[in-house]
């Protein structure tokens, strides 16, 4: 394969003073920056947001022309939308571009296997496979370049220089080791950062008590993980009458579920360990995927780091970018990928977006309630939109409610139903406190989402806790027997 990269002329490196910004971009894996700097890169992390916008847009048309040349999947693509990079002189014709979905990714690699069409770079210069498990449906494979996977590096260390991780500081990565990328994304951030990296992992059996242990006796000033997967630390260690503020955690930072942003379930590992809660992450096909991603000094939700991914809120019916303030799906074009580079990719997901002043100074846009859930995934109920998020918020602020639930959903006839079925703490559990319970979880979850759910109260640790990802849904609504879900 011949590679085409077209020249970047030295605008966004002279006159606007981006550092390192060029394309491919290579970076200085000496740097590091005064100990004393909130910021990596000072000037664009914090310079005014319409220059940066006008320097983004030649990226992403530089980026445009580089896919166009090398990818016969984009080159196909927008011939058949009729259109050429070229076109692309503002960011209003941008939304033009048309999205790539999963399933065009998922099809493309069937056709062009292991790899897809879309790959940009000699299988030579592959570095990384990583990929998904395949378990809802075809399996994806990722391929990092050599160059990506420095580049990888490079951001991710920067941003976690924004969420206060120092070199020298330990970081404990109790992630599973496989073809999730999140714990691999955080094991380059963390070496490029000339941290001392615990690369445990998770999912073996014993391996949480064994990690409560390691924990204990490294005391790492960082760790990253699913939010779920840490409040079953904080269980585990609980148990062993160990209190999880022991470990001398400063910063906690995940990625793969949404429940980071979630102001219960913040607030529960807060309260656990003592530490400051990170949310970031954004899909695997995106990596660096913390390119949304909160900071010490702006700790809630997650800033758009837009000079390393480009990110879009638009109408999920339009792929229009939807005004600061609106609630959309959010959409991602790489900057800085060469091997497999994502151009206005779709991802399925819900948040919302703002432009604010952030207290750590940097001049980035704002998912200010993280990302909350998945258009996919959002529950119609009786007319209502459940997410489920709402409901994991609404239990964790109840007292004596177990850390556990499933949410059950079945349809007879026309009617859809509802029951949540949540774990009790009570010590002694008589049949009027249990139903005392379930009537308080009843009438909470009510005035949260305006509907009456069934509530079953079951004994604590009921339902198996997770070293990953939780899944708390069970849909047995047959919409193809029904005509499909209203």
């Amino acid at each position: 394969m011949t590679i085409t990269t077209p020249h970047l002329g030295a605008t966004g490196i002279t006159d606007h003073k981006m550092e390192q910004w060029g394309f491919p971009t290579r970076y200085d894996n000496e740097y590091l920056p005064d100990p004393r700097s909130e910021f990596w890169f000072p000037n664009r992390e914090t310079m005014d947001p319409d220059l940066r916008a006008e320097v983004i847009l030649e990226r992403i048309q530089t980026v445009m022309k580089y896919a166009y040349a090398n990818s016969t999947f984009y080159r196909k693509k927008w011939d058949a939308a009729g259109l050429e990079p070229g076109d692309i002189t503002s960011y209003e014709a941008f939304e033009s571009v048309p999205v790539v979905t999963k399933q065009e990714l998922r099809q493309s690699q069937l056709e062009s296997a292991p790899y897809g069409d879309y790959l940009c770079v000699p299988d030579s210069e592959i570095y990384h496979i990583h990929g998904t498990s395949g378990t809802t449906g075809t399996p994806t494979v990722f391929a990092i370049g050599r160059g990506d996977w420095d580049t990888i590096a490079n951001n991710h260390a920067r941003i976690m220089w924004g969420m206060g991780i120092r070199p020298g500081d330990t970081v404990f990565v109790a992630a599973v080791f496989s073809l999730y990328l999140g714990s691999w994304g955080a094991l380059a951030g963390a070496e490029r950062l000339r941290c001392k990296v615990f690369p445990f992992g998770a999912g073996a059996p014993g391996m949480t008590a064994r990690a409560v242990r390691w924990l204990a006796a490294s005391k790492p000033a960082a760790l990253y993980a699913t939010p779920s997967y840490a409040l079953r630390l904080a269980e585990v260690a609980e148990a062993e009458n160990i209190d999880p503020r022991e470990f001398g955690i400063k910063v906690m930072f995940f990625s793969g579920e949404p429940g980071a942003s979630v102001p219960s379930v913040r607030s529960a590992i807060a309260k656990a360990f003592g530490a400051t809660v990170i949310d970031c992450g954004t899909m695997a096909e995106m990596s660096p995927f913390m390119s949304a991603s909160a900071t010490a000094g702006t700790p809630d939700g997650m800033l758009l780091w837009q000079d390393i991914v480009y990110h879009e809120v638009c109408d999920p019916a339009t792929y229009r970018t939807v005004p600061y303030g609106g609630e959309g799906t959010p959409v991602y074009t790489h900057l800085e990928r060469t091997s497999q580079p994502m151009i206005r990719l779709a991802s399925g997901d819900l948040t919302s977006w703002v432009m604010e002043d952030n207290p750590c100074g940097r001049t980035y846009p704002k998912f200010p309630r993280g990302v909350y859930g998945r258009i996919d995934d959002m529950l119609h109920i009786r007319g209502e939109n459940v997410y489920p998020t709402e409901i994991d918020n609404v239990l964790r602020n109840i007292s004596m409610y177990g850390g556990e639930h499933r949410i059950v959903v079945t349809r007879t006839g026309a009617m859809d139903e509802m029951l949540v079925q949540v774990e009790h703490t009570l010590d002694h559990p008589t049949a009027d406190l249990v139903d005392r319970f379930a009537g308080d979880v009843g009438r909470e979850l009510q005035a949260m989402i305006g509907l009456r759910v069934g509530v079953e109260a079951v004994a604590h640790h009921t339902f198996d806790r997770t070293d990953h990802k939780a899944r708390r849904v069970d849909d047995r609504r047959n919409f193809s027997a029904s005509g499909g879900q209203s």
